[in-house]
């Protein structure tokens, strides 16, 4: 804990900080766009609800990490100065009944929309907590936690599985690596000094980036099978491949430069514009469609 920073209750903006309201933003934005594909553009009151749902689930699991976090958090210099490692939340349990609070308002609302929304945004949470962004970084158990919000957004909309859903959840799949791995190998001796080795901390550079551009040409394919399946039109199809190219040209001079600007442009170019942009033309297109 930074000793200069004077511990307490912290403010209103300290807990907000600790919920990381614009990834939160981001993961209840997908899932309230994917709610719309499965329901072909039509709007209803169930998906404000699922919105809902989706936001506490997204920020209740992202408080839950880093609360779990914390003391990793500590010893980086890049998050050292967050809310919980710094003490403005101090002691950090001060925090939890807001955590705790928000999991069980998204539980309950998931359960009123859906059964399998409930399980699915328990399973997410359950994964999320074990997960641990920065303590440990499995690949199977992130895609799980990230897929969530679209599979809580595609379930309340219509509870039932088919090629859709399945090329979303790929789609997430293949996005992850580039938007995780990549903030990793930026602050990779960041990560080293804070006594954390896993993939890619323990790879050398010029090795870790080989394994990004084929992530990124397996993302434009699914979405492209996306357009297919589907039924998606012009709109889609043309901000699928832009997008796409752009993720595959940015994985590959990463893998030129091995610089870390440009595995920074990497991961702010894989949350936004890509994975929000996407998301916002699948909507844009079937209400165009229709």
């Amino acid at each position: 804990m930074n000793a200069s920073v004077k511990t307490g209750r912290g403010k209103i903006s300290d807990y907000v900080e600790v919920l990381k309201p614009l990834p939160s933003l981001l993961l209840a934005f997908i899932g309230l766009a994917t709610a719309i594909v499965a329901a072909r553009g039509e709007l209803s009151p169930r998906l404000a609800m699922a919105l809902t749902a989706i936001l506490l689930a997204s920020a209740g699991a992202n408080g839950l990490t880093n609360y779990l976090d914390r003391e990793v958090d500590a010893r980086m210099q890049r998050t050292q100065n967050r809310a919980l490692p710094a003490g403005r939340i101090y002691p950090p349990h001060r925090a939890l009944p807001v955590i705790i609070g928000l999991i069980l308002a998204g539980l309950l609302l998931a359960w009123w929309l859906h059964p399998l929304v409930f399980t699915t945004d328990l399973a997410g949470t359950a994964v999320a907590a074990t997960w641990r962004k920065k303590a440990t970084c499995v690949y199977p158990q992130g895609v799980i936690a990230s897929c969530a919000p679209v599979l809580m957004g595609w379930l309340t909309a219509r509870p039932s599985f088919g090629w859709e859903i399945l090329l979303l959840c790929l789609l997430i799949a293949f996005w992850l690596p580039l938007h995780v791995w990549s903030l990793i190998i930026t602050h990779r001796e960041d990560y080293r000094k804070a006594g954390l080795s896993y993939f890619p901390i323990n790879t050398p550079p010029e090795k870790a980036v080989r394994v990004l551009p084929p992530f990124s040409v397996m993302l434009i394919a699914t979405s492209l099978v996306l357009y297919f399946i589907g039924s998606f039109g012009w709109l889609y199809l043309a901000t699928a491949t832009a997008a796409g190219l752009m993720m595959v040209l940015a994985s590959l001079k990463l893998v030129a430069t091995r610089a870390a600007r440009d595995s920074w442009r990497l991961y702010k170019l894989s949350s936004f514009p890509y994975l929000g942009l996407l998301f916002l033309t699948m909507c844009l297109d079937i209400w165009l469609l229709k």
